[in-house]
């Protein structure tokens, strides 16, 4: 069962409590991005196996949206931190260098 601690209210949550919301740290389309941008940002995730970085809501808690960094191979948690956050915190950083010292921090979708 996948745990995740809410930064806002400090309940450790299991994932039935939670909300999955997608992959995190998304570039939006502006008004000015055309229609391939377009669908590119509502459709293209990297899905890939291992560290990944997602949007949860706390859904049976203080129902406030927070980005958890995970590894999706071994349900692995680095940690969660506040969704105003534009990238993962220098702890979450350290505790995935640990584990994947190779690991490449490319966590915007900045494209």
């Amino acid at each position: 069962m996948l745990i995740l601690t809410c930064p806002y209210c400090g309940v450790a949550a299991e994932e039935t409590e939670l909300a999955p919301g997608g992959e995190a740290h998304l570039k939006r389309v502006g008004p000015d991005g055309d229609d391939q941008q377009f669908e590119a940002y509502m459709f293209d995730r990297k899905n890939e196996k291992g560290v990944h970085f997602e949007r949860w809501r706390h859904a049976y808690g203080c129902g406030k949206w927070f980005l958890a960094a995970r590894d999706t191979n071994t349900l692995q948690v680095y940690g969660t931190y506040r969704a105003q956050t534009p990238h993962p915190t220098d702890d979450i950083v350290a505790a995935i260098r640990k584990v994947s010292p190779d690991w490449n921090p490319d966590w915007t979708r900045a494209e």
